[in-house]
């Protein structure tokens, strides 16, 4: 495979000569590509989920670290967070362009991952 495309273009978030910790891109970065954050965007990535239905898919995944990935993403741009005024209370998320944008950029290397992962791992 020819990867000689990344080498001769100028790198993201590269600045001067190396990768400033002060950039905004890493802070984006952090939050899409955090453990549990991919899981939260391909889940979201098939259509609206509530809060029971997200658990589910993520298996593993703390209320704790749902509530902040989805916060995150909300206030992000990432997810719309819609409440239903309903007994018990119903909370829709849904991801906005941005969300599915950045889902589908994703997706290739969640596909490089699930062909290779097994390799990967048993060559432990």
């Amino acid at each position: 495979m020819d990867v000689s495309f990344a080498v001769n273009r100028e790198r993201p978030g590269f600045a001067g000569g190396k990768y400033p910790a002060d950039c905004s891109s890493r802070i984006v970065l952090n939050h899409i590509t955090s453990r549990w954050g991919v899981l939260v965007l391909l889940a979201l990535e098939r259509g609206t989920l509530r809060w029971g239905e997200l658990r589910r898919e993520v298996e593993g995944i703390s209320e704790k670290m749902l509530a902040s990935t989805l916060k995150t993403f909300e206030a992000d741009g990432i997810l719309h967070r819609e409440a239903q005024p309903t007994v018990p209370p119903r909370v829709d998320y849904t991801l906005t362009e941005r969300g599915r944008e950045v889902a589908m950029r994703l997706m290739p290397l969640m596909d490089w991952i699930a062909d290779n992962a097994d390799d990967i791992v048993g060559e432990r």
